[in-house]
């Protein structure tokens, strides 16, 4: 069985290489829209940041120790050039069948071992915040550029920078991120130190990163919240090799379906049992020993293919070990609920620890997307207890946008929120000030013609009755744009400062 599931693996990962190798590059496009026959079509998110922007060399297609760097390695970890645009009751069911397995199993305990920071009482938690949050999403690609190779003084020198900005601008809150592609930021018992630090993964940097966020970002009344990828191991086209002690290495080499390999995509597959407990158990880790004041996950749940359409392949053989011990759920609901049991458990993770510590989830702002492509059901999650304190859908659109308009997009996410313990955050579109936007139809120049949209959006949610706060994305955005849009962003962002007071 063993070689069966071995032999399954690397025919995928052959299949996958082969693609890149052979596929012929795509116009780069705003991932999370495109216009298709006059409708709105929701690209997918996986490859939205990584992997239009750049061509890296493949590993040998029947060798999977080329997507192994040993964490020796000086020469493994060569540059990456980012992409700047992100697009952005009944009776319970019979849990699904694992397939045999030799692979390592995660404990269900946290126990942190030698070494770990313990949070202790040193820096305490911030304050909920009692009116509205105000929040800008830190991304891997600022820290790429803030972390990489530096040294520990340089890294608390460029983070104090920009938690000052933030600060002095009038925000309340940093979305940090600090598990991108199933790596860390910070001192892991689960998982790898990130490539960002060093650019080799699992090599550690001699410093703790987040631990050092935390304490800079709270000296200045800012909340912090530590975002995480929860699936994803690696875009598309990523150079970064993954390091031998990665639990998703060890799961491949045992042929385990805890990992999937689709589209040349790597990723944590949903319905792994072992996955869902690595998950919970870097979340509770990250809660006990660092005072954030949050958890927070964005939009990659299902990997879809390159132009959106759903493949209902790369999973099949664990949707039939479901069936065959008894499951009666359709795979789409299925995956559903596969996404909401990891949702529950890390609510429950997180509130076991401190209950005061917030769960936030940022999903693709179109409702039938997130339901058919990343098997999320929003409108359940905002309607019962137990899944999340807030949602934060991306809107990232204008008020004249054809498919989605800001205004219409908002109120529908207002009206679907029928639980009280569910706040709405709204995640507006900072990357698009001063430029067209070429999926928007006639609206494609709303965001040339006018320097007020980020003020208007904000006043325009304040009218929502479960409106809570909104999130900007991104730092760089505002902090530091292109040059051909920087006295429009300069305008916009002052107006939006001025409704801040």
């Amino acid at each position: 069985m063993l070689k069966t599931h071995l032999t399954r693996c690397l025919a995928i990962l052959f299949a996958c290489v082969l693609m890149l190798n052979g596929c012929t590059p795509r116009q780069a496009q705003t991932p999370g829209e495109s216009e298709s026959s006059g409708r709105m079509v929701l690209t997918d998110p996986w490859t939205a940041e990584e992997s239009l922007a750049y061509q890296p060399e493949a590993p040998a297609a029947n060798d999977l120790s080329a997507l192994i760097v040993h964490t020796d390695d000086p020469t493994s970890g060569e540059e990456e050039q980012p992409s700047e645009s992100p697009e952005p009751s009944a009776a319970p069911e019979p849990s699904e069948a694992q397939e045999p397995s030799t692979a390592p199993e995660v404990s269900a305990v946290s126990t942190p071992q030698q070494g770990l920071p313990l949070r202790g009482n040193a820096v305490p938690r911030m304050e909920p915040v009692k009116g509205e949050v105000r929040g800008v999403w830190i991304s891997y690609l600022e820290l790429q550029n803030l972390l990489m190779n530096q040294s520990k003084e340089q890294f608390v020198k460029n983070i104090q920078g920009v938690f000052d900005n933030c600060a002095a601008y009038g925000l309340n809150t940093v979305f940090v991120h600090v598990r991108p592609f199933a790596d860390a930021l910070y001192k892991s018992q689960y998982y790898p130190w990130s490539y960002l630090c060093t650019g080799t993964e699992g090599t550690d940097p001699g410093f703790d990163p987040l631990a050092i966020m935390v304490e800079e970002a709270h000296a200045r009344n800012l909340r912090i919240e530590a975002w995480l990828n929860p699936y994803r191991i690696r875009n598309a086209n990523s150079k970064y090799a993954i390091c031998e002690t990665n639990p998703a290495v060890k799961w491949l080499s045992a042929g385990d379906s805890a990992v999937i390999l689709h589209n040349g995509i790597t990723s944590y597959n949903p319905a792994s049992k072992k996955a869902q407990d690595l998950i919970v158990n870097g979340v509770r880790e990250i809660v006990k020993n660092y005072s954030v004041d949050g958890i927070h996950i964005d939009d990659y749940f299902y990997p879809a293919t390159a132009t959106g359409a759903v493949d209902l392949d790369f999973d099949a053989a664990s949707y039939r070990a479901y069936v065959n011990g008894g499951g009666k759920l359709s795979q789409a609901d299925w995956r559903r609920r596969n996404v909401e049991t990891l949702l529950k458990a890390i609510y429950a993770a997180i509130k076991a620890e401190d209950p005061d510590v917030l769960f936030g989830i940022s999903p693709q702002s179109s409702v039938d997307n997130n339901y058919n492509a990343m098997f999320l059901d929003v409108a359940k999650i905002v309607s019962t207890p137990g899944y999340c304190d807030y949602v934060c859908p991306q809107i990232y659109f204008g008020y004249q946008n054809q498919a989605q308009p800001y205004q219409e997009t908002l109120e529908g996410w207002n009206t679907m929120i029928t639980c009280d313990e569910v706040d709405l955050y709204v995640g507006l579109a900072a990357y698009k000030l001063g430029a067209s936007d070429q999926w928007a139809g006639t609206g494609k120049n709303e965001w040339i013609h006018n320097n007020d949209l980020l003020a208007r959006m904000v006043k325009t949610a304040r009218n929502q009755n479960s409106y809570k706060g909104f999130a900007l994305y991104r730092y760089d955005s505002l902090f530091a744009p292109e040059q051909g849009v920087r006295a429009h962003v300069g305008t916009e962002f002052q107006n939006l400062k001025s409704l801040l007071g």
